[in-house]
């Protein structure tokens, strides 16, 4: 499958070409604040390549591929965003193991002594309250006795702190977590981070926090090869016992040193202080804080030849939230079907709640006894998803990708007394949840020290036995053609002022 435009980002980003959904630039740019700043002009747009790099001369930037999901949807031939989720959902039934490569494009380039990250790989700067430039677009790839036969694949944003080594943020109670803990103090744990990989992996990379769905062991290459439709190409790294995803464009090889600990900024060092001085955004729309992390050590760097592309993204963008949210909705539709099957017809996680912060369920009653599990269902994903605080059920006759719906039917039908869950207050928290550090009070914000205040379950369904009394009004949209009082251009110009509620009014009749 050499040939297919989703067997490597590079053909990926020829087929996007060849199609006019690309925005290319031969203008160069620097990676410090200049790429994220032009992003976030073109939050939610098309895929933007930047040909040339301030200070890289044989290097590239590129970014929002992600940024568009029905666009996203379309290159895996999945219909829109809002049926996307139904392929992702059957690729994690039926798994399509990784196949091992002896030879891959992403080792053309062999760096293993000497080795100085800084002027190969070229990291970005976010925003102007980060220490530096930063590792944020790398996919770390476990694999093997690693991750109990599995495979997986994440993102740790990465600090260099020297030219071959480097801080690794891991999200408590993530899958690296979980490997973290297993192999604490026993043994380096040998780990690739790959750039610029195939948009399957960079899908499942964002993949976190339902592991009741996706648990330690699992095969996410294989979720990631079913999603494409072919298996995804790995290679055995150079210097550690590991693979990289062989049409990778950058690969760094390493190992995470949990004996030893790295500060994430020299502020934070001076100080002594985790949680206080400002470092990276977060996935929930707030500056991050710097904190102490284990040691990754590099032990080489491998490349392709042929200016390679390095692919990091805006956190808390549209990019970022599609990658962090498309398995999740595919997810959460598998854990709500296992709590009760056919009553859940459709998910989605809006950007007003972002990332990992929460989800909407859709779900259609059958009977009485549905009432219950709605609650089951509510209450279920709260609890297995660390970091989420807010999840809503709704009707079939609610838009779920309409926030403007979703409100209305939280003002109308939701009963104060019995239609509000708190789920799992103080219970496991995320340090990267700005209500949830805030409640470490005078101590520092680690994850020893935050308290989880719980979640909130809204359950904004209309009860099954008075479904009567909540009869929308509904317009007679479907009896009258507009055209017969005015023509195209009079229709065009009377609807161009609609919001998107109001045109949903239009489509619908509400």
């Amino acid at each position: 499958m050499a040939d297919n435009y989703l067997s490597s980002l590079r053909a990926t980003i020829d087929h996007l070409k060849s199609r006019g959904k690309l925005l290319e630039t031969d203008v160069e740019v620097n990676p410090e604040l200049e790429m994220t700043g032009i992003q976030k002009h073109f939050d939610g747009g098309l895929p933007i390549l930047f040909n040339k790099v301030k200070g890289y001369s044989n290097a590239r930037l590129f970014t929002n591929l992600y940024g568009d999901g029905n666009l996203i949807a379309e290159l895996f031939d999945a219909g829109t965003e809002r049926t996307f989720k139904f392929r992702i959902l059957d690729a994690i039934r039926k798994p399509l193991p990784p196949k091992e490569v002896k030879s891959a494009p992403c080792q053309e380039v062999v760096i293993d002594k000497n080795i100085d990250v800084w002027p190969i790989v070229p990291m970005i700067k976010h925003t102007p309250s980060d220490p530096g430039r930063t590792l944020g677009g790398g996919n770390t790839l476990a694999t093997g006795k690693w991750f109990w036969g599995g495979t997986h694949i994440s993102y740790n944003r990465m600090f260099f702190r020297g030219p071959d080594f480097s801080t690794f943020q891991i999200s408590p109670g993530s899958h690296t977590d979980m490997i973290a803990s297993k192999f604490y103090r026993k043994e380096p744990i040998p780990l690739t981070i790959n750039m610029g990989v195939p948009p399957a992996c960079t899908l499942m990379a964002g993949a976190g926090f339902v592991y009741t769905i996706l648990p330690a062991g699992c095969d996410e290459l294989g979720i990631a090869g079913a999603v494409q439709g072919f298996p995804v190409d790995i290679v055995k790294a150079k210097t550690i016992d590991a693979y990289s995803i062989a049409q990778a464009e950058y690969v760094i090889e390493g190992y995470l040193d949990t004996t030893k600990k790295v500060w994430e900024s020299e502020l934070a060092e001076r100080d002594q202080k985790q949680g206080v001085y400002p470092f990276h955004p977060e996935w929930s729309g707030y500056m991050g804080k710097a904190y102490r992390t284990y040691k990754f050590v590099v032990t080489a760097i491998t490349h392709r030849k042929d200016r390679p592309i390095y692919y990091p993204l805006c956190v808390h963008s549209y990019d970022d939230h599609n990658i962090d949210t498309m398995v999740r909705t595919a997810t959460f539709l598998e854990l709500a079907e296992r709590v009760c099957p056919g009553l859940t017809v459709d998910t989605n996680i809006p950007m007003a709640i972002p990332d990992w912060g929460g989800v909407i369920f859709q779900v259609k009653k059958r009977r009485q006894r549905d009432e219950g599990f709605v609650k089951n269902i509510l209450s279920t994903a709260l609890s297995c998803s660390i970091g989420a605080r807010i999840a809503i059920a709704v009707d079939p006759d609610i838009d779920i990708y309409s926030m403007d719906d979703v409100m209305w039917a939280i003002a109308t039908r939701v009963d104060a007394k019995d239609d509000i869950m708190i789920v799992s207050p103080g219970g496991a928290g995320q340090t990267f949840q700005p209500a949830e550090r805030s409640s470490a009070g005078e101590k520092d914000w680690t994850q020893t020290n935050i308290r989880f205040s719980g979640a909130i379950a809204l359950d904004a369904t209309v009860p099954f036995r008075y479904v009567d009394a909540f009869e929308k009004a509904k317009y007679p949209i479907e009896v009258v053609d507009p055209k017969k009082w005015f023509s195209d251009e009079q229709i065009a110009k009377g609807k161009a002022p609609q919001a998107e509620y109001a045109k949903l009014f239009a489509r619908t009749g509400f």
